[in-house]
């Protein structure tokens, strides 16, 4: 059975809008003689009513050279959002496209049909509760990629808001460095799903595993990326990030999301391809030992202790984590644990 609705006007079904190559070096000049998109701006919706105008609205003000394309993945929401998106499909045909679940299938399936069916030659991935706040994201972005084409995304800041009232905090650390490998990205992911831009042969034909990842969306797209290139980050904020308690993963609690990430771990060393699942292994053991440090400097015992342990199964004892630093952390953990009896 098809997850896509019949629509009218715009929604895509099975085998249509088949992406189109482009060779490196034709750009922006060939792009626009033939009216192909340049870019495809996915937006992933599920409930957003209070939201996604913001979000498609922000897209349709960019100012671009270059032809946009707007696929609206949509998974059978329950609270409006749907009809919110088919009125913006209808008043916009030429630009908007839309792919609507049957049911809700709660899977990053939902992100993966629109890579499936994105024709242009860079993605850009846009939550429909978060917005962009620089009507010029996309041109930078493409410039970037245009230049740099030993980079395979580039990521920019997003500003955190809880809820609806601005935060003026950064999501991305600003020490973050300008450029990152697999490595270092599997050591834990700093970027915004609203602040980056994929090339999209390395995400176009996403793995089957992926649609399992769920709600981890964006962290296993960006290390496909690194298995090719580097990602590129530029310290200056494009969208808003927002942070409220409908989240799929920000909302968790915190034993929830460390249990979430060791799973994507877990899963990721067993089914990806050699290079990214050791990768995984050494991030795991490095995440969870940073985090351990964390913990235990803002005197929450049991959390480090927990993330310790995490570390010390994650497969990259004595790669990523020294064994000395291992060591000195587990006699400092146990010098606290008797401390406090």
């Amino acid at each position: 059975m098809s997850m896509f609705h019949d629509h009218p006007i715009r929604t895509l079904s099975d085998g249509e809008g088949d992406a189109t190559s482009i060779a490196p070096g034709a750009g922006i000049a060939a792009v626009r003689a033939g009216k192909q998109p340049l870019v495809t701006v996915l937006i992933v919706t599920y409930n957003h009513r209070r939201y996604i105008t913001a979000a498609v609205e922000s897209v349709l003000t960019q100012r671009t050279r270059f032809p946009v394309e707007i696929l609206i993945s949509e998974d059978a929401s329950t609270d409006g959002t749907r009809d919110i998106v088919t009125g913006y499909a209808d008043r916009h045909p030429e630009r908007i496209r839309l792919l609507l679940s049957e049911r809700n299938i709660r899977s990053n399936e939902v992100v993966a049909r629109g890579l499936r069916q994105a024709r242009g030659r860079y993605v850009a991935l846009l939550d429909g509760d978060d917005f962009w706040c620089d009507p010029d994201k996309l041109q930078r972005q493409v410039d970037f990629l245009e230049d740099n084409p030993g980079c395979t995304a580039v990521f920019h800041n997003a500003w955190t808001t809880a809820g609806d009232a601005p935060s003026g905090e950064r999501w991305t650390p600003g020490e973050t460095a300008p450029r990152m490998d697999l490595q270092t990205l599997m050591e834990g992911n700093p970027y915004a799903t609203c602040a980056g831009m994929l090339r999209a042969d390395c995400v176009r034909d996403v793995p089957q595993w992926y649609a399992g990842f769920f709600p981890i969306t964006d962290w296993p797209l960006y290390a496909l990326c690194a298995l090719r290139g580097d990602l590129a980050f530029v310290d200056e904020v494009v969208g808003v990030y927002r942070l409220h308690a409908a989240s799929e993963f920000s909302s968790q609690p915190t034993a929830t999301r460390l249990d979430a990430v060791q799973g994507f771990y877990r899963r990721l060393a067993k089914c990806a391809p050699p290079p990214l699942a050791k990768a995984a292994r050494g991030g795991c053991s490095r995440y969870f030992f940073d985090w351990s440090e964390a913990y235990l400097a803002q005197g929450d015992l049991a959390l480090a202790r927990s993330c310790f342990r995490r570390s010390l199964l994650g497969g990259g004892l004595g790669r990523t984590v020294p064994r000395r630093a291992a060591l000195r952390m587990g006699a400092r953990l146990l010098r606290r644990s008797i401390a406090r009896r």
